[in-house]
């Protein structure tokens, strides 16, 4: 609920446009009424409450995380994390350990192992090495991308003569969405709000007031989705929602989604070799799958025309978005372009560009929503996509940099759980791309991080601190300093730390 009294911060500096050297900020109402200078305003303004946050203390726009799966990361949270296992034995062992504790009752979650990072021995355990493990439980363990898992020999029998089975457990495409739809199905409804509670409780913490989730077939449950748009802003950060159905922007905007979009499958995940690429994987013959024509593109965007939603694509390989992009093309022909700019459609992640594809991102005003933190985590000379690409096509990736400099809108996010929630950590990552030519200012990093995640879901008004906007914002401490407005984010700097998070003028996280 809105604090309806009127609030004067003072800090050390507040990030805003509208006043050089602000460190005093007003709110009434939920609303900004004012900024300036707090020696100069102290004695003027009359306050029911004066919060005085010390002269160390830094007030930005909050955050917007624009692409994460709640639920996921919330069990991911609460669950067997795998994102620190280094070998297949590690793997196992983390299996057996979590079982030994548990209670021994459902499904054995785990997420986030990465077998690019087991050296040379990257082949996973089997079915039924993971049966043994988990003493007989069933098991779903998610690859970092969440495009694939480990799977118990119960729960890989469901997928048989499913296209990506696989008999030693490890599936992938149609059949992964089978398994992973069991599994989930096993969770209770007390470990669903748990884990979302738990998610946004941390989102909030990390000063993020708002995200957008992404479900849909394959992703999520239809009441999962809706179980969380539920608990939007009461207390925890915004949720706008993207239901990622083909040709069902009616039903999308009937679960309370903003778009009929987010994760509707172009094709799958590099990780995973089922993103849909123009050239060969190198460590494996075949440029992955493709899973819509550019036919069911058009049809599916002048489905959200025809019921006023924002639509969108999850389309990572060059082959996928030059599929999506011709559709774009083909709905234009019936729309116009103007029409299709207006809508603020998306594509997310777009991690293998051309110059091509840049620019029909820019002529279509199609939102580019990515995560820096995969450059970090899988770009550059030795990781992961360099083992799937070649190097030429690792460092060309993820070209948030030129495509920002070209003009395509871009929103910035985590994936969570395929990346940790880590807001700064994603500034950071786009500011120090492995490739040069890719990096981006730390202001135009920090924008997309924040306004660029409320242009997305056209709220125009929300993300920059000036008057009559929404008081949404967070307060840090900067362990390594400011520089200008903006904390320091060398490559070794300790990260800003979030002391408390505002949204419109409630506070939703306090350390």
């Amino acid at each position: 609920m809105t604090d309806p009294r009127s609030v004067l911060y003072t800090c050390g500096e507040i990030r805003t446009p509208a006043v050089p050297f602000a460190d005093a900020m007003l709110v009434r109402d939920g609303v900004i009424e004012g900024l300036g200078v707090a020696a100069q305003a102290a004695d003027v303004i009359d306050a029911d409450v004066r919060i005085d946050l010390g002269p160390d203390a830094l007030i930005t726009p909050a955050f917007v995380d624009a692409h994460v799966h709640a639920t996921d990361s919330g069990l991911a949270r609460l669950g067997l994390d795998l994102s620190g296992v280094r070998s297949r034995q590690a793997l196992l062992d983390a299996v057996a350990e979590f079982a030994r504790k548990g209670d021994g009752d459902g499904v054995l979650l785990g997420h986030g192992f990465d077998e690019s990072t087991w050296g040379n021995e990257q082949a996973p355990p089997l079915s039924a090495e993971l049966d043994r493990a988990a003493l007989g439980r069933s098991v779903y363990l998610s690859q970092a991308s969440i495009h694939s898992a480990l799977v118990s020999t119960d729960l890989l029998a469901l997928a048989a003569g499913t296209p990506g089975y696989d008999e030693s457990g490890w599936v992938k495409r149609e059949a992964h969405h089978v398994v992973r739809e069991a599994a989930f199905g096993r969770i209770t409804s007390a470990q669903r709000a748990q884990a979302q509670l738990a998610f946004l409780k941390a989102a909030a913490s990390l000063g993020i007031a708002a995200v957008h989730e992404c479900g849909g077939p394959g992703t999520s449950s239809e009441h999962d989705f809706t179980a969380l748009l539920a608990l939007s802003g009461r207390g925890l950060p915004e949720v706008y929602g993207y239901w990622g159905e083909l040709m069902a922007a009616e039903k999308a905007r009937a679960l309370g989604a903003v778009g009929a979009g987010g994760d509707l499958y172009a094709d799958g995940a590099l990780g995973s070799r089922t993103a849909a690429v123009r050239e060969s994987y190198v460590d494996v013959s075949g440029c992955g799958h493709g899973y819509v024509t550019a036919d069911q593109v058009r049809d599916h965007l002048l489905d959200c025309h025809r019921h006023g939603m924002q639509g969108g694509f999850h389309a990572i390989g060059d082959a996928a978005i030059g599929t999506v992009m011709e559709g774009f093309k083909n709905a234009a022909k019936k729309l116009g372009v103007e029409a299709i700019r207006e809508a603020r459609h998306r594509v997310e992640h777009a991690e293998i560009m051309d110059k091509a594809l840049i620019a029909a991102f820019v002529e279509y005003g199609v939102f580019a929503s990515m995560q820096p933190a995969f450059d970090r985590l899988w770009g550059g000379e030795h990781q992961m996509y360099a083992q799937r690409l070649g190097v030429q096509r690792s460092l060309a990736s993820n070209p948030m940099g030129q495509m920002h400099n070209t003009g395509v809108a871009l929103a910035f996010g985590s994936d969570s759980p395929v990346t940790p929630l880590d807001p700064w950590g994603s500034v950071r990552a786009a500011m120090w791309h492995f490739n040069p030519a890719q990096r981006m200012t730390a202001a135009a990093a920090f924008a997309a991080h924040t306004k660029g995640g409320w242009r997305a879901v056209h709220q125009d008004n929300e993300g920059v601190l000036v008057p009559l906007a929404p008081a949404t914002f967070a307060v840090w401490h900067t362990p390594a300093g400011r520089v200008g407005s903006l904390p320091s984010l060398e490559q070794h700097d300790a990260l800003p730390v979030c002391v408390r998070t505002v949204l419109r003028g409630e506070t939703i996280y306090e350390a």
